[in-house]
C-alpha cells in the first residue's frame, strides 16, 4: 500500500511536471492520437474525451481511444506521451499483438472470478480448521487475477515502447521532450509493477495460511 501510495504520487507530479511542458509540433492530444492512429493504417478506431484524470485507456471491445479532458485537450508533452500510448494499444490490437490478446481473453473469466472470489476467500479462512478444500478454490482463483496483472505488463510496456518510437520517427517531439515523455510513460508502467507485485504477495500470503492449514490437518 506505502509502494503503490508512493509511485502514484511521483506519478501525478510527473504529469503535472511534464503537463507544463510545451509540445514544439503544436498539436493537441486528439491530433497526437489521429496522426498515430492514421500512420498505422488503423481508421476504425474512436478517439473519445473522457471525465477524470488519468483515467486515459483503449477499449478493444468498442475500439475506442479515451482520452482524458486535459489530455484530449493540451499541447504538451504528457498529453502527447499519454495519446501516443494508448494508440499503441489500438496498433497491438490491430496486429493481434499476443499479449493483449491473451489479457483480453480473461477479462470475461475475471469478470465473473471477482464477484465470487472474495467470499469463497473469506469461507475458506474460516472453514480453514475444517476443510482446506474452499480455500484452495479461492487460491485458485486468485491466482488468475494475478496472472492477469502480470500478463498486463508486457502490453504496457510495449505499448510504451510502440508510442515512443513513433513520436521519434515523425518528429512529434525533440530530444528533450522525449526524455520527458519516455519519463512519464515509465512512471506510469510502474503502477502496474506494483499492482502485479501486491497481488503477488497477497497471493502468496493465502498460499502460507494454506499450507499452514494442511499442515494441521
Amino acid at each position: 500500500m506505502v509502494a503503490s501510495a508512493a509511485v502514484q504520487w511521483r506519478l501525478r507530479s510527473k504529469f503535472k511536471e511534464y503537463g507544463q511542458m510545451g509540445l514544439r509540433a503544436n498539436l493537441t492530444g486528439r491530433e497526437v492520437a489521429t496522426k498515430m492512429l492514421r500512420d498505422n493504417g488503423i481508421y476504425d478506431v474512436q478517439i473519445i474525451s473522457t471525465e477524470g484524470s488519468l483515467t486515459d485507456h483503449y477499449d478493444p471491445t468498442s475500439k475506442t481511444v479515451n482520452l482524458s479532458a486535459d489530455v484530449y485537450n493540451e499541447r504538451s508533452v504528457a498529453a502527447a506521451a499519454v495519446a501516443a500510448h494508448e494508440c499503441g494499444h489500438a496498433v497491438q490490437h490491430a496486429q493481434a499483438y499476443s499479449f493483449l490478446q491473451f489479457r483480453s481473453a480473461m477479462v470475461p473469466a475475471l469478470s465473473a472470478v471477482s464477484k465470487v472470489m472474495p467470499f469463497i476467500l473469506i469461507a475458506g479462512i474460516f472453514m480453514i480448521r475444517t476443510s482446506i478444500i474452499p480455500l484452495g478454490i479461492g487460491i485458485g482463483l486468485f491466482a488468475l487475477t494475478t496472472l492477469f496483472s502480470f500478463i498486463t505488463l508486457p502490453v504496457e510496456f510495449d505499448a510504451s515502447r510502440r508510442a515512443l518510437a513513433w513520436m521519434d520517427q515523425n518528429g512529434v517531439v525533440t530530444t528533450q521532450e522525449h526524455a520527458g515523455a519516455k519519463d512519464a510513460l515509465w512512471w506510469a508502467a510502474m503502477t502496474y509493477v506494483v499492482a502485479a507485485l501486491s497481488s503477488l504477495a497477497t497471493l502468496l500470503y493465502y498460499v502460507s495460511i494454506f499450507l499452514g492449514g494442511s499442515r494441521r490437518d
